[in-house]
């Protein structure tokens, strides 16, 4: 709805009920965290975003296994920002070690790992490489197209982002 300060309202609330009832390296607290990072992202303000995704990932890191598919999301989230910042090196770099998580810890035919191809692919083309940015998306597609009925709307999506 767009109603940021509500949304930090209600998700710091939940936040401190979580301090005070969970261990800190709980993933719980980290998925508070995550949240309010997720609204300061959206409100564009980008290191208070940073400053809540590094708290969430930091937890996640503890409590998680290197290769949990969850740390990949922590690290998506920390690229999103760096890509709406306009950093893409920093995009790239978060958006490839979430990549390496997702190829060990998924099927190789999983969507997952082609939304992470269609992530790097847009990031290079923000940054103009076009060519490059079709290689990925091409990827994503040939994924897509194995994983997903035919009408799925990620398929448009993605003959969407190889026409562009």
């Amino acid at each position: 709805m767009g109603d940021y300060s509500k949304a930090l309202e209600f998700y710091e609330k939940s936040l401190k009920i979580r301090e005070k009832a969970l261990p800190s390296n709980h993933p719980d607290l980290a998925r508070s965290y995550n949240n309010i990072g997720g609204v300061y992202n959206n409100m564009g303000d980008y290191s208070k975003a940073l400053e809540f995704y590094e708290k969430s990932h930091k937890i996640l890191e503890k409590a998680l296994p290197s290769n949990h598919p969850n740390l990949a999301t922590s690290y998506t989230c920390i690229a999103s920002v760096y890509d709406d910042m306009g950093d893409y090196s920093k995009a790239l770099e978060f958006y490839e070690k979430a990549h390496q998580i997702y190829e060990k810890a998924l099927p190789p035919n999983h969507p997952s790992l082609a939304t992470s191809y269609n992530n790097i692919g847009l990031v290079y083309s923000h940054m103009g490489d076009y060519s490059k940015a079709l290689e990925f998306y091409e990827k994503a597609h040939k994924i897509y197209e194995k994983a997903l009925p035919p009408n799925h709307p990620s398929i448009a999506t993605s003959y969407n982002n190889i026409g562009l």
